[in-house]
């Protein structure tokens, strides 16, 4: 694998509702938090999915299981006078795992792409 390819896929269930907010730059981020297994147990994984449709802002909500692709992210920001940061997946694609199709040909064109990158 190349040395600058980051590519996360995620399958969990929303856990808690999703919050928007715009952006300086006139996007809007969505962002939620997916409880997803690892080793026997569920983990809390934060997810921003940046300028998504209504139609797809419409599908996900919490308690819905979906896939999701994307990129991992450290981002820094302050609060109160000192710098903070989080870790969190950038998602290119959610999809309600309930369309399964969908969902994999998300994650197949996702690894498409990472095996293109690496030349």
């Amino acid at each position: 694998m190349g040395t600058n390819q980051n590519l996360a896929v995620l399958a969990g269930t929303i856990s808690g509702p999703p919050t928007a907010r715009e952006l300086r730059s006139g996007s809007t981020v969505l962002q939620f938090d997916l409880a997803t297994p690892v080793d026997g147990q569920n983990i809390s994984v934060p997810v921003a999915w940046h300028d998504p449709t209504s139609a797809q802002h419409a599908s996900i909500d919490d308690g819905v299981h979906v896939v999701v692709t994307g990129s991992v992210r450290r981002r820094f920001f302050r609060v109160g006078g000192q710098t903070q940061s989080r870790t969190e997946v950038v998602a290119s694609v959610v999809i309600p795992s309930r369309r399964a199709k969908s969902a994999r040909s998300a994650i197949a064109a996702a690894a498409d792409a990472l095996m293109r990158a690496d030349g």
